[in-house]
């Protein structure tokens, strides 16, 4: 295209920031790729557009249309239970709750999309019928909306913390005392955005804890969660020096991993207790994958 008039003169980035309906950002982002061309000569971002020089720009590629995410049939992934109302899905490791920026693996919702199954249309269009999340690293029992009025009565349920979340964890070590409460808030680690950490201007977090079987090297145990921040369970044991065995981002020691047969974090989420819509409370329980029983058992045996 010819360069406008009435923005001769201008910088690169001011001028096709207001050309193009970009940031300046991203215009100086494709300036310093060499996708800005004035003449057929490459110029940077602060140098000035010539009235009528020819234009050429490589635009950036259209961003992922998150809530058109086709249906994919996610291996592994279990139906616990089902009616109009909720689904409750047995997640695999690896798999996300639901689509989001970066994230190309299977999901919860396009699996149940490829099975047949409705969700709810209320929430954010991404995560429609979502009320809750799992890690991709954290295995377990997940609920999802199917209807309108699920949707509702589970979301309060949650914000309410009306919900009974059990989780399994073996963690390095032995927690002392053995049965006990972390009241710690968590807030994104200082010099690493995608880690968590205890931090004094952090989220409230409460995380209750008793020992179920212990070992030389860890110690299992069932964990209920009062909130539900991100990375809780595995940061606030991490904070006490007993992280998750096979979690390397939060401390765990490698050869012991190794020893176990673990490339994840060994946490499951064995159990969900939660209001129906239709005044039930229900219970859904999830049993333990095989990697993590195949980690329990070599416990067991050199114990």
């Amino acid at each position: 295209m010819p360069v406008p008039g009435g923005l001769a003169g201008m910088r690169v980035d001011a001028g096709l920031a207001k050309l193009l309906g970009l940031s300046r950002t991203v215009v100086a982002e494709l300036a310093e790729a060499g996708d800005i061309s004035q003449d057929g000569r490459t110029v940077g971002k602060s140098e000035r557009l010539v009235d009528g020089a020819w234009l050429d720009v490589t635009l950036p590629a259209p961003p992922r249309d998150l809530a058109a995410e086709p249906a994919r049939v996610v291996e592994g992934m279990d139906i616990l239970y089902s009616d109009d109302d909720v689904i409750v899905v047995d997640k695999p490791v690896g798999v996300a709750a639901h689509p989001t920026i970066g994230w190309e693996g299977p999901t919860v919702t396009s699996g149940l999309a490829a099975a047949g199954f409705r969700i709810s249309t209320s929430g954010p269009p991404e995560r429609k019928g979502i009320v809750h999340r799992l890690d991709v690293g954290t295995s377990g029992v997940m609920v999802v909306a199917a209807s309108e009025r699920a949707y509702t009565v589970l979301k309060r349920a949650f914000r309410d913390r009306t919900v009974d979340k059990i989780y399994h964890a073996l963690v390095q070590g032995h927690p002392d005392p053995t049965d006990g409460t972390i009241d710690a808030p968590i807030a994104r680690h200082p010099g690493h955005g995608w880690k968590f950490a205890v931090r004094d201007e952090g989220r409230h977090a409460v995380t209750h804890y008793e020992t179920i079987e212990a070992f030389r090297e860890a110690t299992l145990v069932q964990v209920h969660l009062e909130t539900g921040r991100t990375h809780q369970i595995r940061v606030h044991f991490s904070a006490l020096h007993h992280p998750c065995c096979g979690d390397p981002m939060y401390g765990s020691d490698p050869a012991l991993s190794k020893r176990l047969g673990l490339v994840r974090q060994w946490l499951h989420a064995v159990q969900l207790g939660f209001p129906h819509p239709d005044g039930r409370w229900m219970e859904i329980d999830s049993p333990y994958p095989a990697d993590l029983q195949t980690a329990l058992d070599r416990l067991r045996e050199t114990n």
